[in-house]
């Protein structure tokens, strides 16, 4: 492929990717959504500074560019009759027959080649965004490769029994689309055709849920756990971005409306027992149907859903225990989960589409609640996440358990191997919005974004140990004065002492937890914003049925007891606890010394979520 610069990548990425196809039509309303909305920056415009972020996505980018193709590509030319060289990656990934689940007996599971090549799209798109945030020539030959390849093996031979074909014809898609729309793969819109067209055949006439899925016949357990309701949410933006007017209509047709969205419309939770990470994800499609369609029941339903799965969350924003959501007044399962299973959260696969829906609600509503929500889940569970290793083991479940660790799910490459690629390549854009007047900085994480205002083009950096250390400095760089306003998120637990200092002195006005505060004026080169939070420490109880169960939290910060008795505490001895180094706070009782650590800062310790509290 020619060897292009970044900027003129970036320049050009509106016309390869809406040049080729008709204008798309928008009705008033989904206009007036579309225009309403922040945006989040391009990729290229945010660069992360020296944090476990950065590490993550470093990480992530160069495991993926280590994998040969041929092994990528290995069971789509397995299932196509094509020669396939190269060795198996494992796991869920590889074409085998091995594969068995007996619902009766799980214990004789065997999840080798559970579903071929199901990863292959999110380890593209992870690939395809990380080439958009680094312009590095080698990753968009890798990424321009591996589409003209697999192209060449899509027919219906892939989907012919094949369990899940909704599930992996979703994560296909958006790896074509990210080609497309960030590494000006052009073959890519074809591909996506042509694959659209060979799987359509396998799917149902609706997104069916399980228990409809349950009522027809199958031969395998797993036929009934495809995905068919989170398709609309990727079919929506291949439309938006001129790929096709057919993925709009195929999008509505996999809407979920009658068994989901309607009752969450309505503000009835519909979640009791629903599979937790896709039911979470599917709010991602009700949010583009909003952006698409403009009709108010598709924005009300991803607020609605939300809000319920905030309220069924751990103090560390994680949900899903088992991978199974509850129902809104349930006050059982999350406390019983705590003595029952180490399954608490699946994570790479959870944050990625908590953050989505929450930074889409974000750039509609600009409620900090959800900036808030994505700052508790990042520390405190995937930012403690042990790295993918090159055999493809994957940290899949943070443990809330009485006597926790962390531990890499047995089998190789399973699905979080592919959300978390994609996850840590978004680090950047979640952390900024913006429109043509204004920038909200969301996450507080060393970094600099490049905004352009007035045909001028300046950068904010930020400077920070944060949370681990309570104060931020933004600094911005620009060769002349220019005039915008700078919307800083407070979030809920900052106390009363929080403040913010302009060029050393302190503004004057109102500083309020729960919100945004904007700082309007022209600014000048190396102006300085210093942020100083009041981060106390604070008992988060499990739920108002349970408050002997409580989470020490500092800011931000779940504290988790390590290598610790399983005692009972009193509250003044909790909130009694010092910090003596960076990441560790001690207590002492009864002569022991009891040690806490965030999340990140945890390795091979035995841990806890929730201390037992005296009431």
């Amino acid at each position: 492929m020619p060897t292009i610069s970044r900027r003129q990548f970036i320049n050009s990425s509106c016309l390869v990717a809406c040049g080729c196809s008709a204008p798309i039509q928008l009705t008033f309303a989904a206009k007036k959504a579309q225009l309403e909305k922040l945006q989040v920056p391009e990729y290229a415009q945010v660069k992360l500074g020296e944090s476990r972020l950065l590490e993550q996505f470093t990480y992530q980018q160069r495991l993926f560019m280590g994998i040969d193709d041929n092994k990528l590509l290995k069971p789509f030319r397995s299932r196509a009759g094509l020669p396939a060289p190269g060795d198996d990656m494992g796991g869920w990934y590889d074409d085998s027959r091995d594969f068995h689940i007996d619902p009766n007996d799980w214990s004789t599971a065997n999840w080798h080649g559970y579903i071929p090549g199901h990863s292959f799209g999110q380890y593209v798109s992870g690939l395809a965004r990380s080439y958009a945030i680094t312009g590095d020539v080698a990753i968009a030959k890798k990424v321009d490769g591996l589409i003209k390849a697999y192209a060449t093996t899509i027919s219906k031979k892939f989907f012919e029994n094949y369990y899940l074909p909704a599930y992996t014809y979703d994560k296909l898609a958006i790896g074509l689309i990210d080609a497309y729309r960030y590494a000006g793969v052009t073959e890519a819109k074809a591909a996506l055709e042509k694959l659209t067209d060979a799987v359509l055949p396998f799917l149902p006439e609706k997104a069916l849920t399980r228990e409809e899925r349950r009522q027809r016949p199958y031969a395998q357990e797993a036929e009934i756990w495809d995905e068919p309701y989170t398709l609309p949410e990727n079919l929506f933006i291949a439309w938006q971005l001129g790929m096709g007017e057919q993925y709009k209509t195929i999008a509505l047709r996999f809407m979920q409306n009658e068994a989901l969205f309607d009752p969450l419309a309505k503000g009835i939770s519909p979640f009791k027992g629903k599979h937790a990470y896709s039911h979470v994800n599917a709010l991602n499609s009700v949010i583009q149907a909003y952006l698409a369609t403009g009709e108010q029941k598709y924005l009300q339903a991803a607020k609605n859903g939300f809000d319920f799965i905030v309220a069924q969350s751990f103090a560390t924003g994680g949900w899903g225990p088992n991978e199974e959501l509850i129902a809104a007044d349930d006050t059982e399962t999350l406390f019983n989960s705590l003595s029952d299973t180490h399954r608490s959260f699946e994570t790479p696969c959870g944050v990625y589409g908590h953050f989505k829906i929450a930074r889409s609600l974000l750039q509609i509503t600009r409620a900090s609640v959800y900036g808030d929500s994505m700052e508790r889940v990042l520390y405190n569970t995937v930012l403690g996440a042990k790295p993918t290793l090159p055999d493809g083991s994957t940290f899949y479940y943070a443990d809330y358990n009485h006597t926790a660790t962390k531990f890499y799910r047995g089998e190789q490459w399973p699905c979080c191997s592919g959300t978390f690629i994609q996850l840590a390549a978004d680090y950047g854009i979640s952390s900024y919005l913006q429109d043509d007047k204004q920038l909200f900085v969301n996450l507080y994480v060393p970094s600099q974004v490049e905004m352009r205002i007035a045909n001028h083009t300046f950068s904010v950096q930020q400077i920070t140990r944060y949370p681990l250390d309570s104060q931020i400095e933004l600094l911005i760089h620009s060769s002349k004065p220019i005039a915008f306003a700078l919307n800083l998120r407070i979030p809920a637990w900052a106390g009363a002492a929080t403040s913010i200092l302009v060029n050393g002195k302190r503004i004057n006005q109102p500083i309020s937890a729960g919100s945004f505060v904007e700082i309007t004026r022209t600014w000048a080169d190396k102006d300085s914003v210093k942020i100083q939070f009041d981060m106390g420490l604070r008992l988060e109880a499990l739920n108002a049925k349970h408050p002997e169960m409580a989470a020490l939290v500092f800011g931000p910060l779940v504290l988790f007891p390590v290598n610790s008795p399983d005692d009972i505490y009193s509250r003044e001895q909790l909130m009694g606890v010092k910090r003596k180094t960076e990441t560790e706070w001690q207590i002492n009782t009864a002569g022991k010394t009891v040690m806490f650590k965030p999340f990140m800062h945890i390795d091979d310790e035995k841990y806890r979520l929730y201390n037992r509290v005296k009431v």
